[in-house]
């Protein structure tokens, strides 16, 4: 394809031949191939403007930068107002603009994300609509699921994966877009068909992340003034904030009664091994339904889903059918046990997402609730401080242990959560190996117990010292029982 036709849609100016044609988009300096535009990226850590000349020596045929670049070989050096922006649209150009070829929605929120995604693609596969899904666990196109860096990739993987998407036949794609994919234009390039928010509360500030509260709430607003149609959480109290500048036409849901469409009765269900809830669906539509997921934000979640898939031809069997049927590894997954008590993996893994998660599962009325946790490594301090005030607040019992503890020492991470614990007077142990606390909760759960392992969820490794070591709790739980059986 030549450079200029990838350039379309673009505001640039360019020293060089525009007719130069090229072999690929290349982002990242160590992936140069002859024949490539290499697309300078600003980043936390590296700037790809200084690895512009390598770049060229090593065959790139074009530069795509922010800044003036000389360079002693005659090839085109394209400026842009914004490179990531410019890669975006560029991917878009090169994958033949796959979006066009299916319905797009987007999910952005502080929580819930993932697993409303998946249960959207659930009701949409009953309905017998193929749907592609890419977010937190990955890209998940038909029974294959390709792991992916981000919750939302760089914009060149998005539409790589929606053009095979696209080739496997699939006529839906959910997306989580995150406030940092937004802020990065890695959704930019084309437009959702629906955007749906599901709620928002303080994270992902500091660092390399957002420098605030109101940027954060900037970027996830992004998302409507890039649908066509936007379906928002009426009850989360920052849903005016979030819609603020929109361009989209609105829709609302929620448990209020001023929602368009509402979720009302909503009661739990529990037995041994098995959490759920089930509430009525009234106002845009009416009947009863199901999901086989714990807690009040479960049916939040549920009914989102639902308010997008009612504007495909989806049925009222075919919705209940799906949220009957769906699961979201590591998002309050539920373990098979021998015992009388109830096993959940779940990746919540700062306050918020923990104080979540065990305030839902309290409302079980469980003879106890462990929580068995640790903290990230190269982190912000205070996210541990929190995570072990929340646990030794809500939980009856505390496992503390071993997280991605990456270049840190664990038994200082330990410390520094038994700083938020001192702050309760929650119980706690400490068992620094992650496989063997596992094994402490499993001897010692008791009848009625619920018993969360929290922090890895869908991860299948423990990062220690820049290394992944293969850690998949759903294995290491069979291989622990198989063991506890024999002694």
């Amino acid at each position: 394809m030549q450079l200029k036709e990838l350039l379309q849609g673009l505001e640039y100016s360019c020293s060089g031949d525009l007719q130069v044609t090229v072999a690929d988009l290349i982002y990242d300096s160590r992936k140069i191939k002859p024949g490539c535009a290499f697309v300078c990226l600003r980043g936390a850590q590296a700037d790809g403007h200084r690895y512009a000349r390598q770049a060229v020596q090593d065959g790139a045929c074009a530069i795509i930068a922010e800044e003036s670049i000389e360079l002693s070989e005659q090839i085109p050096v394209v400026i842009v107002p914004d490179t990531r922006y410019a890669l975006a649209v560029m991917s878009a150009a090169y994958f033949g603009h796959p979006a066009q070829r299916m319905k797009i929605i987007g999910v952005t929120g502080t929580k819930g994300k993932t697993t409303t995604s998946y249960m959207i693609r659930a009701i949409l596969e009953k309905a017998g609509l193929k749907t592609g899904l890419i977010g937190t666990i990955g890209a998940v196109i038909g029974d294959q699921v390709v792991p992916t860096e981000n919750t939302t990739p760089e914009s060149y993987e998005v539409q790589y994966f929606m053009k095979k998407m696209a080739e496997e036949g699939c006529r839906c794609v959910v997306m989580e877009a995150s406030s940092i994919g937004l802020k990065g234009c890695r959704t930019a390039g084309f437009t959702f068909d629906i955007g749906l928010f599901t709620n928002f509360s303080p994270d992902h500030i500091g660092g390399d992340e957002h420098a605030s509260l109101e940027e954060y709430m900037e970027c996830k607003s992004m998302l409507f003034r890039q649908c066509r149609l936007g379906i928002v959480n009426i009850d989360d109290e920052n849903w005016e904030g979030v819609l603020k500048g929109h361009t989209c036409e609105l829709e609302t849901f929620g448990f209020s009664d001023t929602a368009q469409l509402r979720a009302e009765n909503e009661n739990l269900v529990s037995r041994p091994g098995y959490l759920g809830a089930r509430f009525d669906v009234r106002g845009l539509m009416d009947f009863s339904a199901t999901v086989d997921i714990p807690g009040k934000f479960s049916a939040y979640n549920a009914l989102a889903a639902i308010a997008v898939c009612r504007h495909f031809p989806v049925s009222k069997e075919q919705i209940q059918q799906g949220l009957s049927s769906v699961t979201v590894k590591g998002r309050v997954e539920p373990v098979p046990v021998p015992g009388e008590y109830t096993l959940l993996i779940d990746y919540a893994h700062n306050a918020v997402s923990m104080e979540n998660i065990l305030e839902t599962l309290q409302e079980y009325q469980p003879t106890r609730l462990i929580c068995m946790f640790g903290a990230g490594g190269n982190r912000a301090k205070s996210r541990r401080y929190e995570m072990g005030e929340v646990c030794g607040r809500l939980a009856d019992l505390s496992v503390i242990t071993a997280d991605n503890s990456r270049f840190e020492d664990v038994m200082d991470i330990i410390e520094d959560i038994k700083v938020g614990m001192a702050k309760t007077d929650g119980e706690y142990v400490v068992i620094p190996d992650r496989r063997e606390a596992i094994r402490y909760c499993l001897v010692n759960a008791q009848k009625g117990d619920i018993v969360v392992l929290a922090g890895k969820g869908h991860e299948d490794y423990q990062e220690i010292k820049g290394v992944k070591y293969p850690f998949d709790e759903r294995v290491v739980i069979a291989e622990l029982l198989e063991e506890i059986k024999k002694a």
